[in-house]
C-alpha cells in the first residue's frame, strides 16, 4: 500500500437498524429501533446513524418518526439518515412526511448495474439522479449518495464511475458513499480504488461500505480509512446481509491502537450495547467475537495466569477495562494454581500450597470429564476437597416432584430448608422449570417476604455427538438489587441442571441476606 498523509479523525456511522435488519430472520419493531438508536447516539455517542429504508412499510415509517422526533429534541436530527431511491422524490416524500432530515440517496455505481437492472444509459441514469437530488434539497432535505456496486463499478467501469461522480461533485451532495456491495474486494483493491477516488476528488468526504464476505470487512474498511476515507460504516457484532458487515467494536479498536486514528466513541459502552443488539436481534454473539465475545478476556492456560501475576506478560492493550469488562480466568484441565488462585482471590479465599495442589488435582479431574468449572463452583469444591465449611450451604433442597400430562400443565412440589427451617409449596407453570420457579416465589415472596431475583436469561448446551445420556450445561442469568450474575448447573436431565443452577443461586443470595 502507498503512503498517505495520517489521518487523525474519522467518523463512524453505524447501519445497525437498516443494513443490520437486512440480516436474515432479523426484525425490530419500532420502539426497538428507537431504543437502539438513543443508544448508538447518546451512549456509543456515534456520529451518524442509518436507521431504516424508505418506502418498506407502514411500520418502518413509525419507527422513522420516532426516532426523528426524539433526535430533533436532542439536537441530533441530523445524524439521522435513511435510504433512499432513485423514484422520481417518492422516497424524498416519505422521509420528510416522518420527520426526516438526511436522504442517503441509491443510485448504481456500476455500469453493469444501470445497464442490465435498469436498462437505461449512463447518462439517463446521472439525469434522474440529479432530479432526484434536486428535488430532495428543494423539499428541505441533505443528500448522502451510494455508489450501489461500486466494487465492480471499479474493477469493470471505472469510466462509468468517474463520469458519475463527475456530475454528483458538481450538485449539493453532502457525502458520497463507496459500498464493497457484493463483499468482493481485497484491502489492496480497496486502498488502490478509494486512492484513486480521494486523489481525483480531494475535497468530496467519502464513506467506505463493507460487506464481509470473504471475512475482509474489517481490513478493507481500515484500509480505505489509510487511503482517505473520512467515514466508516459499522454495524453492531457485524450484522448485515449475508455475511454481515463490519463490526464497531473491532474497527474502534484497531483504528485506535493500531493507528492512533481518534474517533467519538465511548468504547467503555461497547459491550453492553452488544449484548442489547444480541438481545434484540436474537442473532448470539459468538464466544470468541474480538472484544464483545464472552471469551476472549478469560484466560485458560495457567502460564498466562501465571504471566499476569508477573508484571503482565500475557496482556495486549485490549485491556478488558475499556469496555466495561474484566478479564476472567478459566478453571478445567488446563488451570494452574496460577488461574484457581486468580479465581480464590476474587473469591477473598486464600489457601497454602497443599491444598492448592488438591484442589488443582480436582478441577483437573473434573475437566477430564468435560465438565466445566465455574468461579461459583469453586468455594464447594474447595470444601469438598478440604472437608471443612469454607462455604456454608445455607439453601439446601430437601425433595421435589415435578409432573408433565398431557393436556394439562405441568406442576412441582418441593420443600426446600432455608437456614435451618424447611418450607414446603406447589405451583402450576408454563414448563416443569417454571412451575418449581414459582413454587420457590411462592416460599420467598408470600411465606417470607422477601424480594426474588428476575431470571434475564436462560441457555442450554448439549455437547456434541447426539448422546441422548450427554450431560445439558444450564446458564442462567440473573439480576438481583442492582446486580446481575450467572449460576450453571450439569446435569443428565435439562430440569435437573437448571434446578442446580438455581440452588446456587439461592445460596448466593442468602449468604449476602441480612
Amino acid at each position: 500500500m502507498g503512503t498517505r498523509t495520517q489521518t487523525t479523525f474519522i467518523e463512524l456511522l453505524d447501519t445497525t437498524l437498516r443494513d443490520g435488519e437486512q440480516t436474515s430472520g432479523v426484525s425490530f419493531v419500532p420502539h426497538e429501533k428507537l431504543m437502539m438508536a438513543r443508544m448508538l447516539l447518546e451512549d456509543l455517542k456515534l456520529d451518524r446513524i442509518e436507521v431504516a429504508s424508505a418506502r418498506v412499510s407502514q411500520g418502518e415509517q413509525d419507527a422513522v418518526r420516532m426516532i426523528c422526533e426524539w433526535a430533533r429534541q436532542h439536537d441530533m436530527l441530523q445524524k439521522v439518515e435513511v435510504l433512499g431511491f432513485v423514484d422520481g422524490g417518492a422516497s424524498a416524500d416519505w422521509i420528510r412526511q416522518a420527520g426526516g432530515k438526511v436522504l442517503n440517496l441509491l443510485c448504481k455505481g456500476s455500469e453493469k448495474h444501470c445497464r442490465c437492472q435498469l436498462h437505461k444509459s449512463p447518462e439517463e441514469h446521472i439525469a434522474d439522479v440529479l432530479a432526484c437530488i434536486k428535488d430532495a434539497i428543494d423539499k428541505g432535505l441533505e443528500v448522502n449518495v451510494y455508489l450501489e456496486d461500486w466494487s465492480n463499478g471499479m474493477k469493470d467501469s471505472p469510466d462509468y464511475v468517474f463520469a458519475l461522480v463527475d456530475a454528483l461533485s458538481q450538485s449539493p451532495v453532502r457525502r458520497i458513499m463507496l459500498p464493497d456491495t457484493l463483499g468482493v474486494l481485497n484491502p489492496l483493491q480497496v486502498h488502490e480504488f478509494v486512492s484513486a477516488m480521494t486523489q481525483r476528488y480531494p475535497q468530496t468526504h467519502f464513506d467506505f461500505h463493507a460487506h464481509n464476505d470473504y471475512d475482509l470487512a474489517v481490513s478493507n474498511a481500515i484500509a480505505a480509512a489509510m487511503a482517505g476515507c473520512r467515514c466508516l460504516h459499522t454495524t453492531i457484532n457485524g450484522l448485515g446481509e449475508r455475511a454481515g458487515n463490519a463490526p464497531l467494536s473491532s474497527i474502534q479498536a484497531i483504528l485506535k491502537d493500531h493507528f492512533h486514528i481518534h474517533t467519538n466513541i465511548d468504547e467503555s459502552r461497547l459491550n453492553e450495547a452488544s449484548r442489547v443488539v444480541e438481545s434484540y436481534s436474537g442473532i448470539s454473539i459468538p464466544a470468541n467475537e474480538p472484544i464483545v465475545g464472552e471469551h476472549v478476556f478469560t484466560q485458560v492456560a495457567g502460564i498466562h495466569a501465571d504471566g499476569d501475576n508477573k508484571q503482565n506478560l500475557y496482556c495486549n492493550d485490549l485491556l478488558p477495562e475499556r469496555f466495561g469488562r474484566k478479564r476472567e480466568y478459566a478453571l478445567g484441565k488446563n488451570s494452574g494454581k496460577a488461574s484457581i488462585r486468580k479465581n480464590l482471590e476474587a473469591l477473598g479465599l486464600q489457601l497454602d500450597e497443599d491444598a492448592m495442589r488438591k484442589v488443582t488435582q480436582r478441577i483437573i479431574e473434573l475437566g477430564d470429564k468435560k465438565e466445566e468449572v465455574t468461579p461459583e463452583d469453586l468455594p464447594y469444591i474447595v470444601s469438598d476437597v478440604l472437608k471443612h465449611d469454607v462455604k456454608e450451604e445455607l439453601v439446601k433442597l430437601k425433595s421435589y416432584i415435578v409432573n408433565l400430562a398431557s393436556g394439562l400443565k405441568p406442576m412441582a412440589t418441593l420443600k426446600i430448608e432455608i437456614r435451618g427451617k424447611e418450607y414446603e409449596e406447589s405451583s402450576s407453570g408454563d414448563g416443569q422449570y417454571d412451575a418449581f420457579v414459582r413454587a420457590l416465589r411462592k416460599v420467598y415472596k408470600q411465606t417470607l417476604g422477601r424480594s426474588f431475583p428476575m431470571l434475564t436469561n436462560y441457555a442450554v448446551t448439549i455437547p456434541p455427538g447426539g448422546r441422548t445420556d450427554a450431560f445439558v450445561q444450564t446458564v442462567i442469568s440473573w439480576s438481583y438489587q442492582g446486580k446481575e450474575f450467572r449460576t450453571r448447573g450439569l446435569d443428565a436431565d435439562q430440569t435437573e441442571a437448571a434446578i442446580k443452577a438455581t440452588l446456587k443461586m439461592l445460596n448466593m443470595i442468602e449468604e449476602n441476606y441480612d
